[in-house]
């Protein structure tokens, strides 16, 4: 079931004063024990898109509970973040955010775009998602995150009818940190795990290599001159040893004069060392 979004007051405040919170042993802690959870891009973006979908008010409400390590556990699998959440009742609260994993065409796509981007296929390779990924999918008519609530179903079993219930809203947050901690996450979530998405990466990779071969060809070739080296020019035997170099120059006029000549006797001159 998902919940539309009420505005007054909160059901939950009735019920909650019938107990408090049952404590949880083992459970999922939020590393940040004040102020704003969420360290990197990816985690701050999800939580900026929260707030801008009409939710950001309420996300306060979790942080008490991801803080207490209420939630049981949590698992981000395509096209949901799932979790239980222990409240005052004694059955714990099943919690979900939905959202649409891309589909296989969709991926296919991505998967092109970030194999002809070495820039992007190198960071990704190397276990880290870059600060524009956001701006290639643009480019193939994607998007990382939600763009409308509509988007982003959440249900909570709660009897709490605001969304996000403080359930969710933890749930919300514990997502956030993980994906601080594995920015892959995010990507799973719309449908691809990390190994997948690294092996169709490195597939396109070598596929635009050329043959299994095509390195080792290149290393084989690396230290070869392009053209042969041509054979040292024929000196003119009235030119004398210091002044050999100017006849490789080629012309150089300035005010009417030949630039080498003027030379010449300077290098003549050099050539029979300092005045004694």
């Amino acid at each position: 079931m998902v919940r539309e979004m009420r505005s007054g007051p909160r059901f939950s405040e009735k019920f909650e004063e019938f107990g408090k919170r049952k404590p949880v042993e083992d459970g999922v802690v939020a590393r940040s024990r004040r102020g704003a959870i969420g360290e990197s891009w990816w985690s701050g973006r999800f939580l900026a898109v929260l707030t801008q979908l009409g939710v950001g008010g309420r996300l306060d409400r979790g942080k008490t509970y991801a803080r207490a390590g209420q939630v049981v556990d949590l698992a981000i699998e395509p096209g949901a973040i799932t979790a239980t959440v222990q409240g005052s009742r004694d059955e714990p609260y099943r919690a979900r955010i939905g959202l649409r994993p891309f589909a296989d065409e969709a991926w296919d796509a991505v998967l092109d775009a970030l194999a002809a981007d070495s820039w992007f296929a190198a960071a990704l390779l190397a276990g880290e998602v870059p600060d524009d990924l956001e701006d290639l999918l643009g480019r193939v008519g994607l998007s990382l995150f939600p763009q409308g609530s509509g988007e982003l179903p959440m249900d909570c079993s709660c009897p709490d009818w605001s969304v996000p219930c403080k359930h969710l809203a933890a749930v919300a947050y514990l997502a956030a940190e993980e994906f601080d901690v594995d920015p892959f996450a995010l990507l799973r979530w719309r449908g691809r795990d990390r190994a997948t998405l690294l092996a169709a990466l490195r597939d396109r990779r070598d596929a635009g290599a050329g043959s299994p071969t095509a390195l080792e060809d290149l290393l084989d070739r690396f230290h070869r001159p392009g053209v042969p080296v041509p054979d040292p020019p024929t000196r003119d035997a009235r030119s004398s040893p210091a002044d050999a170099l100017l006849d490789d120059l080629p012309p150089l006029r300035l005010g009417g004069e030949d630039v080498r000549e003027v030379l010449r006797p300077l290098y003549a001159r050099l050539a029979d060392g300092p005045p004694e």
